[in-house]
This record gives C-alpha cells, structure tokens and sequence, in this order.
C-alpha cells in the first residue's frame, strides 16, 4: 500500500504538533527564555531558613572565646607584685 503525499504531509504536521505540545521544554523566542509550559506544576524545591550571613555565627563564637578567655585569667593567679 502506498501512502499518498498528502498522507505523509498530515502525518509529518500531525507528528510536529504533537512534539510541540507534549515536550514540555524551554524555548527561545525573540532572544528570551522562556520557561516550560509546566513551570507552575512543577515541585518547589525547599531551602530552609537561615541566617542571611555568617556575621552572627562569628559574633557568637569571638563572644565565647573571650568569655572563655577571661574565665581563665580569674583562675590563674596574677604574676605582678
């Protein structure tokens, strides 16, 4: 059986169509990026909350060191007369 031009054209459009529709990637038009079709089913990764610095942390560690350093002068006895 031979399929007729016209049968391999609508299958070819048909086969094109489908692609489109169901591949679901990013495309550039214009020069933008557009994202998936998808993008607002798409799960939301999780980053939980935290300090948006590391100042803090150091504060609080620079504060124990010399909590802890001045807790070891008053054991140690002073040396001057």
């Amino acid at each position: 059986m031979m399929l007729s031009r016209s049968h391999l054209m609508i299958g070819l459009a048909l086969n094109c169509l489908a692609t489109c529709l169901f591949s679901g990637c990013q495309t550039t038009i214009g020069g933008q990026t557009l994202p998936s079709a998808y993008y607002l089913r798409d799960d939301v990764q999780y980053f939980p909350s935290g300090p948006e610095t590391q100042l803090p942390l150091a504060r609080q560690a620079i504060e124990d060191y010399k909590a802890g350093q001045r807790e070891l002068n008053e054991q140690i006895p002073s040396m001057t007369p």
